[in-house]
């Protein structure tokens, strides 16, 4: 541990507050304004001044969020780590380091569940935010209240109470002029972007229908009670299993398959469906725990058009994929990490010698965003995603037809107020469909 480390373990996050009515119309229409109020200290930052970043949540895409931080700016440096765990910390900061030895400068890490603050407090510029996603709509608003430009993984909240919460600290951050980037990485992806801009350029011609398949790995599975530490608690056990449950997760469609769900919407241009149905439940046994482990999701737009997307993470000896097909009155688009092509009246294939890593491209462009003074800003594009996914989940734990306008209205907060980590957190019951006293709503 170095002399400047704070190896303190607090045991509460701060209380989240209730933001925004129940009207949510600035997740569809609602453009978020540039504003030049409060100017940043940091935004339009010559290349001279050295931009200190900040890293909160040791997992794997935090590590790869870190180095590609790193490595987007030739004036950076990683100066502050964040974890529950220590150990955690160690380990990961030996991996950035060898990544990028000449941009790593940490000086501070801490550990807790409020530790996110101490990381803010230690004079960081930018902050990468890639904790479970239960706690990013607070970490986002502590760090656009302290005027720090802002990396937020996807989703961007567990309920529809933390979308609101989000959305108002985007107005916060448009205000200020903060740049915020948040992880639905394919919209910066080469293939994706020049596919989908000769799609809304009409090369497919109306869309009919379409069909996004995410059939994934099992991940996370939640180990036995017998195998809980003796002594654990119920928050700590559920954070370190954090995947399995909804409140901390968002459930896998919404966690996982917010990226279909994403490229989806992104395929009707972002037009907002007007209802959405979804079937999902549980194949495999998972211990005590309430996540689905499939779905089926069914958008309707007002013009007849479907959108469908298909979630599941059944793992080994299962068929994987992960595909966009957008059909059109002239002619079919097929997405997917290696593949752009239209079959049809106007085909097309992507080709390019040069390859770009979509993840290293986002950070790319948020940093220049940063030096060049031009505000970066994802939070409202992703807060509809989130909802979208959200929305989508809600469909199939209830068993009913879906509007915007239920799940903009929906009272759902499933994020304890004042989470300690050694405190009770009952498990709540698996959603069945029709059966209200399951619903996490």
């Amino acid at each position: 541990m170095n002399k400047n480390q704070d190896s303190s373990k607090p045991t509460e996050i701060a209380s989240r507050r209730a933001f925004l009515s129940k009207t949510t119309t600035a997740i569809a229409a609602g453009a978020v304004a540039s504003k030049l109020a409060f100017p940043s200290i940091t935004l339009g930052a010559e290349d001279k001044k050295k931009l200190k970043i900040g890293l909160v949540g040791c997992g794997g895409r935090g590590t790869g969020a870190a180095v590609q931080a790193m490595t987007a700016d030739d004036n950076v440096e990683l100066t502050a780590i964040a974890d529950l765990y220590e150990d955690k910390i160690m380990k990961q900061q030996r991996l950035i380091a060898r990544q990028n030895p000449k941009a790593f400068n940490v000086q501070h890490t801490f550990t807790g569940l409020d530790s996110y603050k101490k990381v803010i407090d230690s004079g960081v510029d930018v902050i990468l935010l890639t904790t479970p996603p239960a706690f990013r709509p607070a970490q986002f608003k502590a760090a656009v209240e302290a005027g720090l430009h802002t990396f937020v993984e996807k989703p961007i909240a567990t309920d529809v109470a933390g979308v609101k919460d989000f959305i108002a600290t985007g107005k916060i951050a448009a205000d200020k002029n903060l740049s915020v980037l948040c992880g639905l990485c394919y919209r910066y992806s080469q293939n994706g972007r020049e596919l989908f801009k000769r799609i809304h350029n009409g090369d497919l011609g109306e869309i009919k229908a379409v069909h996004s398949t995410y059939y994934a790995s099992l991940a996370y599975a939640m180990p036995p009670e017998e195998d809980r530490p003796e002594g654990m608690s119920d928050t700590e056990w559920q954070l370190k299993n954090w995947h399995n449950y909804t409140w901390a997760s968002a459930d896998g469609l919404v966690e996982q398959a917010i990226h279909s769900v994403d490229r989806a919407s992104w395929a009707m241009n972002d037009e907002i469906p007007v209802a959405c149905t979804a079937l999902g439940g549980r194949q495999r046994p998972n211990n005590v725990s309430n996540t689905y482990d499939h779905y089926h999701v069914t958008y309707e737009y007002k013009n007849g058009t479907r959108a469908h997307v298909d979630w599941s993470q059944y793992g080994a000896g299962t068929y994987k994929e992960n595909l966009d097909h957008i059909v059109g009155a002239d002619g079919t688009a097929t997405f997917g990490d290696k593949k752009a092509e239209i079959v049809g009246k106007n085909p097309y294939r992507f080709r390019s010698r040069k390859k770009t890593n979509k993840y290293q491209v986002e950070h790319d462009e948020f940093f220049a965003s940063i030096r060049s003074g031009k505000r970066h800003h994802d939070e409202e594009w992703v807060a509809r995603s989130t909802m979208l996914g959200i929305m989508a989940r809600h469909a199939a734990y209830t068993g009913k037809k879906i509007t915007w306008e239920d799940i903009n209205n929906s009272p759902e907060k499933l994020v304890p107020d004042d989470l300690k980590l050694d405190g009770k957190l009952p498990v709540r019951p698996m959603s069945i469909p029709g059966v209200a006293e399951t619903q996490n709503a």
